[in-house]
C-alpha cells in the first residue's frame, strides 16, 4: 500500500468517526448535514460543492437541506420531482452513480425543469455543467430519504470509484440518523395512539348514531297510520333514508379500509389500467351526489397505461373527489387532470373551495387529522379518507401531496409509476417501490 493510500485510509476512518459523532449529537439536522459534507470534502479534496437533498413527502419533491458551494438562499427554491435531473434519477433507482464526462452529465440533467435550472445556475453563479459528479442515495432497507451529491466544477482531477464507495458509506450513516428521527416521531405518535383510537371509536359511534336516528325518524313517519303522506313526500323520505344509508356505508368502508392500512393488508392485483377511463367513471358517479359542483376531466391523449389494482385506484379517486366536494361547500368546478412525467403519471384534483392554512397541510395525510373549516361550519367525515388514499398510493409505489391556498381552493395530487423510464434509463434493473414517509 502506497503512502498516499495509507494517508487516504486514515483520513477516511477519521472522517467516518467524526461524522458518526456529528450525526449522533442533538444538533439540528441542517447543521449536522452541513458539517458532514465538510468532512467528506476534507477527504475527497477535488469536490467543490456538496449537497444533501431530502424527500419532502408533502410536496412530492427532493428539497436541499444542506449545501456547500452554493448560495443557499437561492438554491433552497429548487424542488426536484422523482426522476428529474441527476439527483432525481439516483433517488428513484436507489443506486450510487459516478458521472465522469460532461456528455454523460448533460444527458442525466436534460429533463431538469426550467425554473429549477435557473435557480441552480443562480445559486452557483455559473451557467455551465460540472465536470464530475458523485451521487449516492440516502436509504435504509425499506425507506428512501434523499440523495448526497458532490461536484467538481473546475478542478483538473476526477472522482474515482473509491470516492463513490466512501460517500455511499457516509450516505448510509446519514440515513441512520434520518431513520432514528422518523422512529422517534413514530414513538411519540404511538404514545398518543390509544387515546386517538378511543376518540375514533367515540367519533364513529357518534357519526353512526346520527344517520341511524334520521333513518328511524323517517321510517317511523312513513309507518304512521294517522297520516296520509303524498306520493311526493313519501318519495322524499325514501330518498333521505337512502342518503343516510350511503353515509353509513361510507363510514364503515373508511373504518374497514383503515384497518387494512394498519395491518399492511392492501392485497394488490395489478393489471394494465387506463386512468382516464377510471377518472371519467368515478367523476360521473360522484357528480350524481352533488348538484352544486361541475366535474371536468382533462387528460392528455398520450397518457400511458399503468400497472395497478383497479379496485384500490378507484378508491383513491373516490376519496380525493369526496374531499374536494366536502371542502367546497358552495360548489364550483372540480377539475381532474392527468400529466405524464418521465417516471410516472400524475393525477391532480383541484377544487374552488375554502382551502387550508399551511399548518393543516403537513398532517393532512395522517389518520384522524382533518382540515378545519375557516367559517366554523361542521364538515362531515372521519379523517380517514386521505390517509387511506395515501396508503393505497404508496402501496403502488407512488406518492401523494397537496397544494392549497386559503379561500382559493386545494389541489390533491398523486402519482403512479410507469415502466418506460426504468427500461430506457437503467435497463429495468429494479421495480419501482415505496419511497416515502415523513
Amino acid at each position: 500500500m502506497s503512502d498516499y493510500q495509507i494517508e487516504r485510509f486514515l483520513r477516511e476512518r477519521c472522517a467516518i468517526t467524526e461524522s458518526i459523532q456529528i450525526l449522533s449529537a442533538a444538533t439540528k439536522l441542517p447543521s449536522s448535514l452541513n458539517a458532514v459534507i465538510a468532512k467528506i470534502m476534507e477527504v475527497i479534496e477535488p469536490a467543490e460543492t456538496g449537497i444533501v437533498l431530502l424527500w419532502d413527502d408533502s410536496n412530492g419533491l427532493l428539497r436541499p437541506y444542506a449545501v456547500v458551494g452554493y448560495e443557499l438562499g437561492v438554491f433552497k427554491e429548487v424542488g426536484l420531482q422523482m426522476g428529474e435531473s441527476l439527483p432525481g434519477k439516483v433517488f428513484a433507482m436507489g443506486q450510487a452513480r459516478l458521472y465522469t464526462s460532461t456528455v454523460e452529465i448533460a444527458k442525466a440533467v436534460d429533463n431538469l425543469r426550467p425554473a429549477n435550472l435557473d435557480h441552480w445556475q443562480q445559486a452557483l453563479g455559473k451557467d455551465y455543467l460540472p465536470k464530475n459528479i458523485l451521487a449516492a442515495p440516502i436509504t435504509t432497507s425499506n425507506q428512501k430519504h434523499g440523495v448526497l451529491v458532490l461536484e467538481i466544477l473546475d478542478e483538473p482531477t476526477e472522482f474515482t470509484e473509491q470516492d463513490l464507495a466512501f460517500i455511499q458509506l457516509i450516505a448510509d450513516l446519514v440515513s441512520l440518523r434520518l431513520e432514528k428521527n422518523r422512529l422517534d416521531l413514530a414513538t411519540t405518535a404511538s404514545q398518543a395512539g390509544e387515546q386517538i383510537r378511543t376518540d375514533w371509536v367515540e367519533t364513529l359511534s357518534h357519526e353512526l348514531s346520527m344517520p341511524l336516528t334520521a333513518i328511524k325518524g323517517y321510517a317511523t313517519a312513513l309507518l304512521l297510520d294517522e297520516v296520509e303522506w303524498s306520493l311526493m313526500k313519501r318519495q322524499e323520505f325514501l330518498q333521505l333514508i337512502e342518503a343516510e344509508c350511503d353515509q353509513m356505508e361510507t363510514l364503515l368502508s373508511d373504518f374497514l379500509n383503515s384497518t387494512f392500512s394498519d395491518m399492511d393488508q392492501f392485497y394488490l392485483e395489478p393489471q394494465s389500467l387506463q386512468l382516464s377511463q377510471i377518472a371519467h367513471k368515478i367523476a360521473e358517479e360522484m357528480e350524481r351526489r352533488t348538484d352544486k359542483h361541475q366535474l371536468i376531466v382533462d387528460f392528455p391523449s398520450n397518457l400511458p397505461m399503468v400497472q395497478a389494482d383497479p379496485r384500490w385506484v378507484k378508491q383513491v379517486f373516490r376519496n380525493l373527489l369526496d374531499n374536494a366536494i366536502k371542502y367546497s361547500p358552495e360548489g364550483g368546478l372540480i377539475v381532474i387532470r392527468g400529466e405524464v412525467r418521465s417516471t410516472d403519471v400524475v393525477i391532480s384534483i383541484s377544487d374552488q373551495g375554502i382551502g387550508m392554512p399551511p399548518e393543516d397541510l403537513i398532517p393532512i395525510f395522517d389518520k384522524y387529522e382533518r382540515a378545519k373549516s375557516l367559517e366554523g361550519a361542521q364538515i362531515p367525515g372521519t379523517g380517514l379518507g386521505l390517509p387511506i388514499a395515501r396508503s393505497i398510493v404508496e402501496a403502488h409505489g407512488g406518492h401523494i401531496w397537496v397544494d392549497s391556498r386559503i379561500n382559493q381552493g386545494s389541489t390533491l395530487s398523486f402519482s403512479l409509476p410507469h415502466k418506460g423510464f426504468y427500461e430506457i434509463e437503467f435497463g429495468d434493473r429494479n421495480e419501482p417501490g415505496t419511497y416515502s414517509d415523513r
